[in-house]
């Protein structure tokens, strides 16, 4: 499944690109990629801010928004799911950068009518203030927090909402704060938090320590977790889980990113919590792409406690055809509508 960005966001991001030269916005973006390089291999909490200039926050924009986005969207989708008459009114994003979860969560839930967003840097509110002129007037009337989420006291000027998200943030937080910051971010929670990080095995581990703190704050984990199972991750060694969504590249996205290929993937991870029980029971969940071989389909599955790998065959015509028609991340196997 390949994602596309809201048009209305489309356009306004372009017309942002336009006001920079682009050999200028191309200059920021290589040097912004070597900070992200650099700052990998860095002790954890150890970062510091990566965006100096105004320049620099347009780059990240053209070249991490519309793939945070699909990942965004594609938790939040299973959220939705998942919990199907969840229909939140209000929303508080922390680590908002320039509001990329409010044009996903918005397009999934348009009754969404208060937004607070929490974001340190002053260039990325103003870019996200232009980018919201393009939408709704929920997302032009956003509250926009100036924060430091890793200071102490942040909570206290926010209000709480149905619907509170954290992306890409973990993994800026030092060591010692990550517990502090998911027991907030809780407290804020009146319907459902969401967590997402990269899809990799350092995002994945800090997702993980997420789910243990919830769960212990009697949290109900309703997705990914299969069955909301509430025990010890499956996942061991050198397996971690994530996900992975497609999204569709611009021409002005091919040539910042030297790239030919009119999509990118991007790979996260992600944990849902809810103050209540899931209303659509999940048996499982596929957690690779599925392998369509010769006769058969396989499928790596997720059920909760343990990991099971699953054969489809011609025999079953019916569910042959779902399998074929499955993607990475959906429940397995398909519930009757």
């Amino acid at each position: 499944m390949t994602v596309k960005l809201p048009p209305a966001l489309q356009k306004a991001l372009e017309e942002e690109l336009r006001t920079v030269a682009h050999k200028s916005l191309a200059g920021a973006a290589e040097a912004l990629s070597r900070r992200y390089r650099s700052a990998s291999s860095a002790p954890a909490g150890k970062m510091g801010p990566l965006l100096t200039s105004g320049d620099e926050v347009t780059a990240y924009a053209a070249a991490r928004l519309p793939a945070t986005f699909a990942a965004i969207h594609g938790a939040l989708q299973q959220v939705k799911e998942v919990l199907p008459s969840l229909q939140p009114a209000t929303l508080v994003d922390a680590g908002a950068g320039p509001g990329t979860v409010m044009w996903a969560a918005t397009t999934l839930w348009p009754g969404i009518t208060r937004i607070t967003l929490l974001e340190r840097d002053i260039n990325m509110i103003a870019l996200g203030q232009r980018l919201a002129e393009a939408g709704d007037a929920s997302l032009k009337e956003a509250a926009w927090l100036k924060l430091d989420l890793s200071q102490p006291g942040w909570e206290m000027e926010v209000s709480p909402a149905e619907l509170v998200t954290a992306s890409y943030v973990l993994g800026e937080l030092p060591d010692g704060q990550r517990e502090a910051f998911i027991a907030r971010l809780w407290d804020l929670t009146q319907q459902v938090l969401v967590v997402i990080e990269p899809g990799t095995p350092t995002g994945f581990g800090n997702v993980r320590r997420a789910r243990e703190l919830l769960l212990k704050s009697g949290a109900h984990i309703i997705a990914p977790c299969p069955g909301e199972h509430a025990g010890p991750c499956p996942m061991v060694g050198d397996d971690w889980c994530h996900f992975s969504r497609r999204v569709e590249r611009s021409r002005l996205h091919r040539q910042l990113k030297a790239g030919d290929l009119s999509y990118e993937d991007e790979k996260y991870s992600y944990i849902a919590a809810s103050r209540g029980a899931a209303e659509v029971v999940v048996p499982g969940r596929i957690i690779r792409h599925p392998q369509i071989r010769k006769g058969h389909i396989y499928l790596q599955t997720c059920k909760g406690n343990e990991l099971v790998g699953t054969v489809v065959t011609r025999a079953d015509r019916e569910l042959y055809k779902k399998g074929r028609d499955a993607r990475w991340g959906a429940i397995w196997p398909p519930q009757p509508q």
